[in-house]
Parts: C-alpha cells; sequence; structure tokens
C-alpha cells in the first residue's frame, strides 16, 4: 500500500472508564495521525474502529462484547477492529475467542504498538493479540492529539500500589509508576505555550504520586510548582486517597492561586466495617476528618465522591452509616454505583452477597439523599457572580433561550446567557437560578476573549477575532475547571 492510500485510511476510538482512558484514548488517536490515518467525519463508517474499554464493572464486558457483535458484517466488508484497555488486559485471548472477527487486542502497556498491530493484521490476515505484562514506555512520550484546544490531561503516574477487594484495576494497570517532576512540568509548559488555560493532573491515587521516588510530598510540592507557570490559569486534578490525603496538600491547594477549590474524593462506603471489608485503609471519621480541613481552608470548596452501594455483606445499618456520612459531608455531586461482581476480584467469591433488588432500593434512597443535598447547596450559589470557561459546543436553550455552558470555580455546571464567547473564553456571569445539577447565569457581566479561544478558534480553521483581549471582564474569585469525567472505582 502506498502512503498516499494509507494516508486515505479512517479511524474512530470509542472510549469508556475512567478519565486515564480518555487521556490514553488521545494518545491512540496521535498514533494513529502519526501513522498517516486520519478521523473519520462523523457519522460515517471508519477504516479501523478501536475500542479503549474498562474492566471496572460488569456492563463493560456485555457493552463491548454487544457493539462488536453489530461490527461484525463490517469486518466482513473490510473494517478493522481493535480492542485495548483494562478489558483487553484482563481477557486477552477471550476476546478473539468470542468475536474472531477482531484483528487486533491490546494491553493497558503497549498502546504505542497499535498502528504495528494493525499493519500486521492486515498483511497476515490473521488477529494479532499484544500484551504487555509491565509498562515499558511511559504514555507521555507517544504522539497525542488532544480533544480539547483548552484543557489537557496530564498524566502524573499510572499503576496502582493498593489491593481493594472489588478493584481489578491494578491487577491490569500494575504498580504504580511515577513521572518525574520535571517531565512533567515541561510537558504542561509545552501545553500551555500551546494556548492551554487548564490541566487536570491524572493518576490512579494522584496523591501518593512521589512514592515511587521516596518523596511522600512530592504531590503537594508538584501542585505548588504548577503556580509558578506563567498562563496556566487552572490546575485540577483526579483522584486522590482518603488514606494517603495529607494536610501539606490541603494547604497547596488553598495557598496556589490556579490550583481549583474543588476536591473528587471518593468515599466507597461510610461503614466501618464495609470499608475494613473492601480494604480501604480509612474509616468515616478520618475521611470527614479530611472534609473538615478542607473547608476549614478553604470554605468555597466542593467536594464530590465516588460511593458504591450492596457491597458484598452490606447490612441495613451499614448503609445508614453511608447515609450518614453523605449528610455529613454535604456532596456537591456523587458517582453512585450499585455493585457488580467482577471474577478476579476478591470481592466476586466473598458471602452474603446482597440481592440485586435490595442493592436498587438503597441506590435509589441514596440518590434521592444526594439529589436533595445536592439542590440545596446548589441554591446557596444564586446571586453569586462566577466566571464560566466555556466548553466545546452551544449549550443549550431553555424554552426560547438559548445558552453557552461551561463550568465555575467550583466545578459546577453553568448555563449562561448567550454571549460573544468562544470555548476557552470565561464569561463573568450572575447565578440567577439553581437546579440539582446545574446553575442558570441570565446576568453577563463580561467576556474575556482568551489564548485558549483563539486556539479553539484556530482548530476550526477561522483566524481568531481577537487575540487575548480583555472586553472588561474583571477577574472575579478563582478560575474555572472543566468537568470531571466519572472515575473508575478505583481511588
Amino acid at each position: 500500500m502506498t502512503a498516499t492510500e494509507e494516508s486515505t485510511r479512517t479511524y474512530e476510538v470509542r472510549t469508556y472508564g475512567c478519565q486515564m482512558n480518555v487521556h490514553d484514548s488521545e494518545r491512540l488517536s496521535g498514533l494513529l495521525e502519526d501513522a498517516g490515518y486520519v478521523r473519520a467525519p462523523e457519522g460515517a463508517a471508519p477504516d479501523v474502529m478501536v475500542f479503549n474499554t474498562c474492566a471496572v464493572r460488569e456492563n463493560a464486558d456485555n457493552r463491548l462484547y454487544g457493539n462488536l457483535g453489530h461490527l461484525r458484517q463490517a469486518a466482513r466488508d473490510g473494517m478493522q477492529i481493535a480492542v485495548g484497555g483494562c478489558l483487553a488486559q484482563k481477557d486477552q485471548g477471550e476476546i478473539v475467542r468470542r468475536a474472531p472477527w477482531v484483528d487486533v487486542v491490546f494491553g493497558t502497556h503497549n498502546i504505542g504498538s497499535l498502528p504495528v498491530l494493525l499493519e500486521r493484521a492486515r498483511i497476515e490476515q490473521e488477529s494479532q493479540v499484544e500484551l504487555e505484562e509491565s509498562l515499558t514506555v511511559f504514555p507521555s512520550t507517544l504522539p497525542t492529539k488532544r480533544e480539547s484546544a483548552y484543557a489537557a490531561w496530564v498524566a502524573i503516574s499510572v499503576g496502582c500500589n493498593n489491593t481493594c477487594t472489588f478493584c481489578i484495576v491494578p491487577a491490569l494497570r500494575g504498580k504504580e509508576k511515577d513521572r518525574r517532576p520535571g517531565d512533567i512540568l515541561g510537558e504542561i509548559q509545552a501545553l500551555v505555550d500551546q494556548g492551554v488555560m487548564e490541566v487536570t493532573l491524572l493518576g490512579q491515587n494522584v496523591n501518593t504520586y512521589g512514592v515511587e521516588f521516596g518523596d511522600r510530598l512530592a504531590f503537594g510540592k508538584l501542585l505548588r510548582a504548577c503556580g509558578d507557570i506563567d498562563g496556566l490559569e487552572r490546575v485540577r486534578f483526579t483522584s486522590p486517597h482518603p488514606a494517603a490525603f495529607t494536610d501539606d496538600v490541603i494547604a497547596a491547594m488553598a495557598e496556589t492561586p490556579n490550583v481549583m477549590h474543588q476536591l473528587h474524593m471518593p468515599l466507597q462506603s461510610g461503614s466501618d466495617r464495609i470499608l475494613k471489608a473492601m480494604r480501604r485503609s480509612y474509616r468515616a471519621e478520618k475521611y470527614l476528618g479530611i472534609i473538615s480541613r478542607v473547608r476549614a481552608a478553604m470554605p468555597d470548596a466542593a467536594i464530590s465522591t465516588d460511593i458504591i452501594v450492596g457491597f458484598p455483606g452490606e447490612t441495613e445499618d451499614d448503609f445508614q452509616a453511608t447515609l450518614d456520612v453523605v449528610r455529613e459531608s454535604r456532596f456537591a455531586n456523587a458517582f453512585t454505583f450499585q455493585y457488580s461482581i467482577r471474577p478476579g476480584t476478591p470481592a466476586a467469591t466473598m458471602p452474603d452477597q446482597v440481592p440485586k433488588e435490595v442493592v436498587r432500593e438503597r441506590y435509589d434512597r441514596l440518590i434521592e439523599v444526594q439529589e436533595e443535598i445536592a439542590w440545596a447547596e446548589n441554591k446557596t450559589q444564586t446571586g453569586r457572580v462566577v466566571e464560566v470557561l466555556i466548553a466545546e459546543g452551544e449549550g443549550r436553550k431553555d424554552d426560547a433561550t438559548r445558552r453557552l455552558s461551561g463550568r465555575a470555580p467550583d466545578n459546577r455546571l453553568v448555563h449562561v446567557a448567550w454571549a460573544d464567547a468562544r470555548p476557552g473564553d470565561v464569561v463573568t456571569a450572575e447565578v440567577t437560578y439553581a437546579a440539582p445539577h446545574h446553575l442558570v447565569a441570565d446576568t453577563v457581566v463580561g467576556v474575556r476573549r482568551t489564548r485558549s479561544g483563539d486556539a479553539w478558534e484556530a482548530r476550526q480553521g477561522r483566524p481568531a477575532a481577537a487575540k487575548g483581549v480583555d472586553l472588561g471582564m474583571p477577574t472575579i474569585g478563582r478560575p474555572a475547571p472543566l468537568p470531571v469525567v466519572s472515575g473508575c472505582e478505583v481511588s
């Protein structure tokens, strides 16, 4: 095949799971484009379909094999199909056995092999399965096609040293491997030079960063170092582990101007007995103590969490303990999960598995409590003037009102009245209405056009209308973060 013919081949990457998978998919897209592929137009069948999978929840398997079944005829017609990520690392040869029309299976440790494996499969006309058992090349060294012109994920570590009984991810991602601080800061500086104004630091447990090179204060130092990067307006991170959450990190968050006052910290359960069974090395009192210290240092902080309902052995008393912690914590948002058995985890064979109907009933009660809290907390935001970082897309319509959408400094979703702003620009507006899952801001105070907005406009093939022109918007409070993707139950 000639280089010209190769350049016409199209691809699509579908991503399931956590932020790390989203970031890996940007690497996969970058690898494919570096090899001459182009992204398929929306709605068009690609020449190569890549599934970047998750193995945390039971429906991950069902979704993958359902999608593979739907593409069986397309594969016969010439489409190449590749499956990577955590489920590929877990199932390995099982994927090709169940779906022999899959061309490539690759694991979490060798995403850089994808273009070569696709070419080999095309030449040899047989499936290629390649899974490394440990990381050989840190993904940050690979080409990247980032989804956003104004925000970026930056991996500071991969892998996990914990042994939570419900989680299979450490077995699939391996032990924690940390990048050197200079490499991380160099990547962030390069991103800022390209127009990025917000970065999210990623790790399975970001606050254990430094364990590999023996510095238990490394994460707090990294946050402070991010504050010295000129042009970097917003720094976020996900997800920390409560057991390793230390006061120096709270101080770094409070004292570094561009670190967001928003924290996503998984709870998983409010019952000490269940936390012990989960092998979570903290208890409810410690968790609530962290929440209290964070709010003492940053009264405006919004805190979100992950919670699992129906872990094996969970009683009504255990569930009530979770509700108690939820009520006391006053989470702005919670990602809630019904426990599902994951083969290969210790919890899968534990006695006293909770009946599904009981799990569902408790889950519904948890949602009701959390929604009531979130709505009450959102109502406290009415009347505030907030900076909203405008996100991709045109937002939404309320009746006949056209709106832009973005995130406030505390990560709350805000729909603002229509203004002359691009994705990556910042709109200042007054919050006029609160719903359980979003805020509405009808009074626009001003618009700040940014280098990030310029970068977004350049991606659209249009010259920027204004190069970072300030249209009279005062800087109010702290800059606005972009949304957190629902995390894997690993932190």
